[in-house]
């Protein structure tokens, strides 16, 4: 999917989602001269300026792997930056329904404009699934097997009552908007095909000014659809947001010693006595260490690229309270196919980083990676488990500071006995039309 193309994808999605919203999103203007409401009227709801509401799913279980279901508001407690907050919103969901639910009371005294009362939502109940289908880092020669996939997913994972989206990356040219019609998952999977780099394709292309093009220019497109996509679920509150993230994973750097090998077999460029660049004292050219200051220097930071991508992402799913599962549908990765000419070790340290990348987006969101396994009925029925019972609480932060992007969350019960289990951090929203304070 070209870049230009994820705005016209993503806009059924935004359609859709508009009918789970809480509430309207509006930007401050300086209010009116307060006057008094009529006798009997509802209470007006302030949304104050600089507030807002921060919510976070929590799972407890006990030391049996249970879900613990009677838990109560006061036996939460919420601490950011090491200082505890007070609970204002208490949400359970458990078996994909909601009980308890305490809606937060307007936000702390500030200047802001007044709305009039919230309505309440027709559409509270339920789970809220994206299917992302990263099609563009998926192998070809695995689509029977990725299909067979989508369609555990369809019978495990998405159940009447559940709404889903489905979006691809790539040629699949995926674009359900959420719906509750589970024959669209069904429709959807007959167009999954892989059409991810084989190693050959990587090896063939020359490398640009930042190592091999096309492998940069295919992740930036999965974290810019990604993070698109991510933007419209931050819409939609109290309610559990899983975000399954299909794909093999990310390398900014692949094969790295092959194709600098390959690029001199190509370009016929071996070094000579004189080469600037053979630091080894020999003139032999067999020099290959980091230390040579005329490679190329573009592609030298790309784990610290990589590294910052996949910041980006989580960073984002956390503000939205995005929960992000990520399955690698290769399963048990073996050996290299024959017809590959990659040095074992570096295929070793190729699938090694890609699996790392999805193991970061799953543990930085609170989530669980399905990776380097066969048995996908058990992961999907951990997630199905993590996405029926789960709490959603709430609370102002009590931190006034605007400079204080970045900020740390820990959630404990005081029972006995239990896990939590509870996204770890989030970024604090830029005003709209402001800059950002930490920059």
């Amino acid at each position: 999917m070209h870049p230009n193309t994820v705005s016209r994808t993503l806009a059924p999605c935004a359609m859709a989602l508009a009918a789970v919203l809480t509430a309207p999103a509006i930007s401050a203007q300086n209010p009116p001269a307060k006057s008094q409401p009529p006798a009997g009227s509802p209470p007006e709801q302030v949304i104050r300026t600089g507030v807002e509401l921060i919510t976070t799913d929590v799972i407890v279980r006990d030391n049996r792997g249970q879900f613990v279901a009677d838990l109560k508001k006061d036996e939460f407690e919420v601490f950011e930056d090491g200082v505890k907050q007070q609970l204002v919103s208490f949400t359970l969901t458990h078996g994909g329904r909601v009980f308890n639910v305490a809606a937060p009371p307007p936000p702390p005294p500030q200047e802001g404009i007044i709305l009039p009362p919230a309505r309440p939502t027709n559409d509270a109940a339920g789970r809220i699934f994206l299917i992302f289908v990263d099609d563009l880092h998926l192998d070809f020669r695995n689509t029977g097997r990725i299909r067979e996939l989508f369609k555990k997913i369809s019978k495990e994972l998405i159940h009447e009552g559940d709404m889903f989206g489905i979006v691809s990356t790539g040629p699949s040219s995926l674009s359900v908007d959420l719906t509750y019609d589970r024959k669209r998952l069904d429709q959807a999977i007959n167009k999954i095909t892989g059409s991810g780099l084989a190693p050959k394709d990587i090896l063939d292309v020359p490398e640009g000014a930042q190592g091999p093009p096309e492998v940069r220019y295919r992740a930036h497109v999965a974290f810019s659809t990604a993070n698109d996509i991510i933007a419209q679920l931050a819409q939609v509150h109290n309610r559990r947001k899983a975000f399954i993230y299909v794909s093999n994973g990310y390398d900014f750097n692949p094969f790295q010693e092959t194709r600098r090998k390959q690029d001199a077999e190509r370009f016929g460029t071996p070094r000579t006595e004189n080469d600037p660049s053979d630091t080894s004292g020999t003139g032999d050219g067999n020099d290959q260490t980091e230390s040579d200051p005329f490679k190329k220097q573009g592609n030298q930071f790309h784990y610290a690229d990589l590294v910052s991508d996949l910041s980006w992402l989580t960073r984002n799913a956390n503000k939205a309270n995005v929960t992000m599962y990520t399955i690698d549908p290769r399963g048990l990765v073996g050996m290299p196919d024959l017809d590959e000419k990659v040095d074992m070790v570096e295929w070793q340290n190729y699938i090694r980083t890609s699996q790392d990348s999805l193991r970061t987006i799953a543990e930085l969101t609170g989530g669980y990676a399905a990776i380097n396994q066969n048995d996908f009925d058990k992961a999907l029925k951990r997630i199905d488990a993590e996405t029926s019972d789960y709490y959603v609480v709430g609370y102002y932060s009590n931190n006034p500071d605007p400079r204080k992007k970045n900020r740390s969350i820990e959630i404990k019960v005081t029972r006995q006995d239990l896990s939590v289990m509870h996204r770890k951090a989030y970024t604090l929203k830029v005003p709209r039309g402001g800059t950002n304070p930490a920059k």
